[in-house]
């Protein structure tokens, strides 16, 4: 069974599993709300009973910025969060049901059968990540002004690939444990270390966090680049899913 009726089976199963479905409507949902949020909120604050008029005129306009900001703020945060939790029982689902042992002898090499995996979860994100971000570019334009396209396209690609490393990340956890609920506690247990370390000073500005903020700068004109986070995502992304294909090769299943 070659790696295309391989893929194909696995996006068959997101369909079936309502995976693709949940992800679309999650960062569609947070899309389209992000600069709903940015432009309303100020708004509310100052509708609230009793605050001093101090206060209130305290409160800063709403602004592009604020659309932006809001909108990877949101995407950041439940973006790695769906990473995490499609990819989690990947592996280790399969394994425990006796599938994935039925899917080798097929035969389906284990690369394959991880490639296919990542990527049918790849996909999934890219396609939900691009009506996002139409939905929250056409509401931006309602609400504030038309963001430059090209720039937010690389916002958008920038965040896809965070979440690519995220996604490869859990799949390793998912392929050295042989239980769901053991693979997300590893694979959470990862996100804090790469958050801690991205919190660090100048060793933040090589990890995938780092991505964020160089899209954000893209879309709003600002002059900053993250070059050595983008090479090292890509890195980490490699090294996950050529650890998982050497793990899953020795495992007995």
């Amino acid at each position: 069974m070659n790696f295309l009726a391989v893929l194909h089976k696995e996006m068959l199963e997101q369909w079936r599993t309502y995976k693709l479905l949940i992800v679309a409507a999650v960062l569609v949902a947070f899309g389209l709300s992000s600069p709903l949020l940015a432009k309303f909120t100020p708004e509310i604050l100052k509708a609230i009973p009793d605050m001093p008029p101090e206060l209130a005129a305290a409160i800063p306009a709403p602004t592009l910025a604020d659309a932006v900001t809001q909108y990877v703020k949101n995407m950041s945060q439940f973006g790695i969060l769906l990473a995490l939790l499609m990819a989690m029982g990947m592996v280790a689902q399969e394994k425990e049901r006796g599938t994935a042992a039925m899917m080798l002898t097929r035969p389906v090499s284990c690369e394959t059968f991880l490639l296919a995996k990542f990527t049918s979860l790849a996909l999934t994100f890219a396609a939900s990540l691009i009506l996002a971000a139409v939905g929250c570019w056409y509401y931006t334009l309602l609400l504030f002004a038309a963001l430059p396209w090209g720039a937010f396209l690389a916002l958008n690609g920038l965040m896809l690939l965070v979440f690519l490393v995220y996604i490869a990340v859990t799949l390793l956890c998912s392929t050295l444990t042989r239980t769901q609920t053991a693979a997300g506690g590893l694979a959470f247990g990862a996100l804090i270390l790469i958050a801690g370390l991205g919190a660090l000073p100048r060793i933040g500005d090589y990890l995938p966090g780092a991505l964020f903020g160089w899209g954000t700068s893209l879309t709003l004109g600002a002059d900053q680049s993250a070059w050595p986070a983008l090479w090292v995502s890509l890195g980490l992304i490699a090294a996950a899913l050529l650890a998982a294909c050497l793990v899953f090769r020795r495992q007995e299943l």
